[in-house]
């Protein structure tokens, strides 16, 4: 990326139909997640919502933005109070023209909620829960730092349900240190008992500057390709059993319920994001906000830029990305971006690793199970 701009890219006049807004606050870092995150600091929190709406607002006199999906991610957004919320729903409903949207997620950990935040969330427009479980194995969970057991993940769900949201996605997560595939098929199934709309499931990457990364590197902990690849497909024979799409390499849906937001990512759709580290894509270029929330919030408040990098996108950059995550997708990638590819797609199409259909190249089942390793060819 090039040196940071003081200024917010704006090289075209479409509408802008995606928004994300990153939350960094937790109530304990989980040893294994990249994300940027701070603990949860109440003397902060408000300043920062500020802070968001003002970005907000400096945004929508910049560009048109009419959003079809909104995303609030972390962090946990859910650490918020209740008065927080409600403060930074009501601004985001009072900023832009909420016409046109049909989908507003946000984030939540099992522990953070309660029946007044869920009521008050359904009420003030959000319509999607992203629940992150990630076990029901309250060992696992320990391992993975999480602050929730699995019984308060199972009332975290249900107060959500009570709360009148039909839309729910839980996040698992394979490929633990220790896990076994008996624990993995127990938490597939307990998840299916519960009946989520979406279910999202993660194999663990072991990411730099993070504490399960440096026991990776020291060999205390080990990657099995093997049992991670037994585990993803036990994931596809249990989740496609029980009714679930399998849409998207990680992402399993009911259907009618695959996640508009996430779609629109992987097709290649402009998107903003809000707050701080989070990436916009807009038209031909990209940039990322300052990672530190308090400096965000300084530069917002002061009427600085906020952005720490911009990069100028290629044509060739924009298609091998879509080549990369469409190719994850249940709807592939169209056969005309691979031309310029024969000798490659040729090979999978012979190892059965791809196969053609409707003007696209599709994963087979043992495709899926490389999807990295075909995608990278192409890039």
């Amino acid at each position: 990326m090039s040196n940071p701009a003081h200024y917010i890219p704006n090289d075209v006049a479409d509408i802008v139909r995606h928004i994300y807004v990153h939350i960094p606050f937790c109530a304990r870092i989980c040893p294994y997640c990249a994300f940027y995150k701070e603990l949860l600091d109440r003397s902060q929190t408000q300043r920062f919502c500020e802070a968001l709406l003002s970005e907000l607002g400096q945004q929508a006199k910049d560009r048109h933005l009419l959003p079809s999906t909104i995303y609030f991610g972390g962090g946990t957004p859910t650490a918020l109070t209740t008065a927080q919320l409600e403060f930074l729903l009501g601004g985001f409903s009072k900023a832009l023209d909420l016409s046109e949207l049909i989908e507003w997620t946000t984030e939540a950990n099992p522990g953070s909620v309660s029946a007044g935040k869920s009521a008050l969330l359904r009420r003030l427009g959000i319509n999607r829960i992203s629940l992150g479980i990630q076990s029901w194995d309250d060992g696992l969970l320990k391992l993975l730092g999480r602050e929730h057991n699995a019984k308060q993940g199972e009332e975290s769900f249900a107060i959500f349900r009570n709360a009148g949201f039909s839309n729910i996605n839980v996040d698992l997560m394979f490929g633990l240190p220790g896990q076994t595939i008996q624990q993995w098929q127990s938490t597939l199934e307990r998840t299916v008992s519960l009946g989520p709309e979406h279910i999202s499931t993660y194999c663990l990457t072991y990411e730099e500057d993070t504490d399960f990364f440096l026991r990776h590197t020291s060999g205390e902990f080990r990657q099995n390709s093997d049992a991670d690849a037994e585990f993803f497909e036990m994931t596809m024979s249990i989740l496609e059993a029980a009714g679930y799409e399998h849409y998207e390499i990680s992402n399993y849906a009911r259907p009618g319920f695959r996640s508009a937001h996430n779609r629109a990512y992987w097709s290649g759709s402009d998107y903003l994001g809000i707050g701080p580290s989070a990436f916009s894509t807009v038209g031909m270029s990209r940039w990322q906000n300052v990672s530190d929330f308090r400096a965000y919030s300084d530069a917002v408040l002061s009427g600085k830029s906020m952005i720490s990098s911009v990069e100028h996108l290629t044509a060739e950059m924009k298609r091998a990305e879509r080549i990369a995550l469409g190719l994850r997708t249940i709807d592939g990638t169209p056969s005309k971006l691979l031309e310029v590819f024969p000798n490659e797609t040729r090979e999978f199409v012979r190892l059965g690793l791809l196969e053609e259909a409707r003007g696209s190249f599709l994963l087979t089942r043992a495709g899926k199970a490389l999807a990295d390793s075909v995608a990278e060819a192409f890039v």
